[in-house]
């Protein structure tokens, strides 16, 4: 039953740790795309293209308008993700310790 035990805690430490590291690369890849399309220089006539497409349209035209494309919109809304999956990967290494500190107190 003990070696059941270590490789649960094993696990879920293991994939707690490779969440983190995923979220890690999606965090540094979303940011790294917003700063490269905030960085990208744009012609004044497209900016005000876009700011009265934004104005003329509904809000519901302009999600639609912008599902498929590469938009900053999209890559805050990965940021977000990234967190989420970053914070719940954090959770199940927090699990997994304390699991660990009960199984120590026990043997001891």
């Amino acid at each position: 039953m003990a070696m059941n035990v270590d490789n649960n805690v094993n696990s879920a430490l293991l994939s707690g740790v490779f969440g983190l590291q995923q979220a890690s690369n999606g965090i540094t890849q979303t940011s790294t795309d917003i700063a490269i399309k905030t960085a990208q220089q744009r012609d004044t006539q497209d900016v005000l293209a876009d700011a009265a497409r934004q104005q003329l349209k509904l809000p519901g035209n302009l999600i639609n308008s912008l599902q498929g494309q590469d938009s900053v919109t999209s890559d805050l809304v990965s940021l977000q993700t990234n967190l989420r999956y970053a914070q719940a990967s954090a959770k199940v290494i927090g699990v997994a310790d304390n699991m660990i500190g009960r199984l120590i107190d026990d043997i001891a």
